[in-house]
C-alpha cells in the first residue's frame, strides 16, 4: 500500500543528496535488513535517530516490511529511551553513529537489539507490504518518564491527512521543502515532511531548532530555492532579529505551528520573507497534526486566527469533557468562547495501550483538543488560550508531570510542581518549585543532578523556587497556575551560585 512517488531527500548543511531513484535502492537495501534481522510484519521498529536522509528510508522500508515505525527524541536520556522502549515493545531499534553507548545499552536491557542505520543489505527487496488499517506511526507526546502517552496513527489515518492537505492546499507551493523542526513528532513529521515529500516534491531536512542555522536563514532559503517553509513562533523571533531577510523571492508559502502567531509578528514574516501567503497551522499529533488553517492566507492577520478545517469539521462547544454525548445545545454561538472538538477521517486509532486516556479524548469519533478558542461570523476558528498544562518551548512540548514524576523518585524532595513561565525567546520555559525535606544547598545541587540524568537537556527547569507546601485544590490538586503565581512573589533560588559553591568544594 505504499507508493513511492517521492522526490529527492537533500541536507543543505552536509551537502549530501538522494536523487528518487537513490531513495528508492536505500529503501529496498534496508527492508532486506529488516527482513533479515527478522522484522515481521505489525512489529514495532523504533527509530532513535531523526533530521536526516537516513531517517526517513529507514521509516519507508519500516512500512514496506510491513511493520510500525516509533520514531523519538534522539535528545533522550538513557533512562527515557529505556521507558519508551519497554512501553512500545519494538523487536528493533535502528540507531546512526552519534547515538550515545548508554541509550544502546538501555535499549538492550529493554530486550530491544540495535542496528546501525549504516548496516545495509547488498540485495533489495520489495517488502511484504502494509494494509490501510496497519498500524504506521507510534508518537510519543509525553511520559518519558513515568507513563508513556503514544498517539497510534494508521496507514488510513495517515492518507487522509496527506490528501485533506492536498485537496486544501495543492502541491505546487511545496516543490521544495524546508524542514528545521524534529522528526519524531506530528508537525515536523507528518506534515511539515511527508507531506510534501511523498507528494512528489523535495525534502530539504536540517538539524533541529539550531539558533545558528536560524540567524542566517534568509541565505538557507535562497541558496537552496525553497518554496515552502514551516515554523513555530520562536524561530521567527530569532529569523526576524538575527537573520538577513532572502533575495531571490523562492519562498511561496509559510506555516506557523504550536502556539498562533501575533497580528504583529504575522505582518513582519511577511515582510521578512517576501510573500504574504504566511498563516497559522492548526495541527495536533492526535489528529495527524495540521487539521486546520487558511488555504489562501494572504488576509489581514489577527491574534490567534487559524481558519477552517482541512479535512476536518471543527466545532466550539460548552462541554469540555467526554463523559456525555455532544448534542446541538452544546454548541457555543458564533463569538463565544468554548473548548474545541474535532471530527476527522486522520484521527488516531488511539493511545498506546491507554483505552482509558482515549476516553477521555474521544467521543463518538469526536475529539476534545483542550484548546480554547471561538468561531467567528465566517466559521474560521481563532485561538485563545488551552487547557492544557504542557510547556511550550519554541515547539517543543514538555509535561510537567513527567518532570514531577522524576522528582518523585528523588528521596530527599517531599514534594514537587513543575510550570510554565514566559519567555522571550522561547515563548515558555521550565520553572519548578520544590519541597525539600533537607533545605541544603547539598539536597539540591543532588535534585539538580539527578534530574540532569533523567531528564532531556530542553525540558530541565531554568529556575527553582522552594516552599513549604506545594498549593493544592480542595480535591488535592495541583494548579500550576496558582503555584507559578505564588512563585513569582518571592525570588527564586540562585541556582548558578547554589551549584558553584558545590563545584568549588
Amino acid at each position: 500500500m505504499i507508493d513511492l512517488h517521492c522526490g529527492s531527500l537533500e541536507e543543505p548543511i552536509s551537502g549530501r543528496r538522494w536523487s528518487r531513484e537513490d531513495v528508492a535502492r536505500e529503501i529496498g537495501r534496508r527492508v532486506a535488513r529488516l527482513e533479515a534481522r527478522g522484522v515481521a510484519p505489525r512489529d514495532r521498529v523504533l527509530l532513535a535517530f531523526g533530521n536526516r536522509i537516513e531517517f526517513f528510508a529507514e521509516l519507508l522500508a519500516t512500512w514496506k516490511a510491513g511493520a510500525c515505525a516509533v520514531p523519538i527524541d534522539a535528545r533522550l536520556t538513557a533512562f527515557e529511551v529505556e521507558t519508551l522502549a519497554r512501553a512500545a515493545k519494538p523487536s528493533l531499534a535502528v540507531v546512526d553513529e552519534a547515538t550515545p553507548q548508554e541509550v544502546v545499552a538501555a535499549l538492550a536491557a529493554a530486550g530491544v537489539p540495535c542496528v546501525a542505520t549504516t548496516e545495509v543489505a547488498g540485495d533489495v527487496s520489495v517488502g511484504a507490504g502494509c494494509h490501510l488499517d496497519d498500524d504506521a506511526l507510534v508518537l510519543f507526546t509525553s511520559g518519558s518518564t513515568g507513563d508513556p502517552k503514544g498517539v497510534v496513527h494508521t496507514h488510513r489515518s495517515l492518507r487522509a491527512r496527506w490528501a485533506a492537505l492536498r485537496d486544501n492546499l495543492g502541491t505546487r507551493d511545496f516543490a521544495r521543502s524546508l524542514c528545521l523542526l524534529p522528526t519524531h513528532f506530528g508537525h515536523g513529521l507528518i506534515c511539515n515532511s511527508l507531506f510534501p515529500w511523498l507528494s512528489g516534491g523535495d525534502l530539504l531536512i536540517t538539524p533541529p531548532f539550531r539558533p545558528d542555522l536560524v540567524m542566517r536563514l534568509g541565505a538557507l532559503l535562497d541558496d537552496n530555492d525553497v518554496s515552502f517553509m514551516s515554523s513555530v513562533p520562536p524561530i521567527w523571533k530569532l529569523a526576524l532579529r538575527m537573520s538577513k531577510p532572502p533575495r531571490r523571492g523562492t519562498l511561496r508559502r509559510v506555516h506557523c505551528g504550536s502556539a498562533p502567531l501575533s497580528a504583529a509578528t504575522w505582518e513582519e514574516i511577511r515582510g521578512w520573507t517576501g510573500t504574504r501567503r504566511v498563516g497559522n497551522a492548526y495541527g495536533i499529533t492526535e489528529t495527524g497534526s495540521w487539521v486546520a488553517g487558511l488555504a489562501d492566507p494572504d488576509v489581514p492577520a489577527e491574534d490567534g486566527l487559524i481558519g477552517e478545517g482541512w479535512g476536518a469539521v471543527v466545532r466550539v462547544m460548552r462541554r469540555g469533557d467526554t463523559e456525555e454525548p455532544l448534542t446541538a445545545a452544546d454548541a457555543c454561538a458564533p463569538g463565544e468562547q468554548g473548548y474545541v472538538w474535532l471530527d476527522t477521517p486522520a484521527l488516531m486509532r488511539g493511545y498506546l495501550g491507554r483505552q482509558d486516556l482515549t476516553a477521555r479524548a474521544v467521543r463518538d469519533g469526536w475529539f476534545l483538543t483542550g484548546d480554547i478558542g471561538l468561531l467567528d461570523e465566517r466559521g474560521r476558528l481563532l485561538l485563545r488560550g488551552r487547557e492544557r498544562d504542557e510547556i511550550n518551548k519554541g515547539g517543543m512540548k514538555i509535561h510537567p508531570a513527567d518532570i514531577d514524576a522524576v522528582v518523585e523518585r528523588f528521596g530527599r524532595a517531599s514534594d514537587s510542581c513543575t510550570f510554565a513561565l514566559p519567555d522571550p525567546l522561547y515563548g515558555e520555559s521550565v520553572g519548578i518549585a520544590v519541597v525539600m525535606t533537607d533545605p541544603g544547598d547539598g539536597a539540591l545541587r543532588e535534585l539538580h543532578a539527578w534530574l540532569r540524568r533523567h531528564v532531556a537537556a530542553h525540558a530541565m527547569p531554568s529556575r527553582w523556587w522552594t516552599l513549604d507546601a506545594i498549593p493544592r485544590t480542595s480535591r488535592g490538586k495541583i494548579n500550576r497556575d496558582a503555584v507559578r503565581t505564588a512563585c513569582e512573589k518571592i525570588d527564586a533560588l540562585d541556582l548558578p551560585a547554589i551549584l558553584g559553591r558545590g563545584e568549588a568544594t
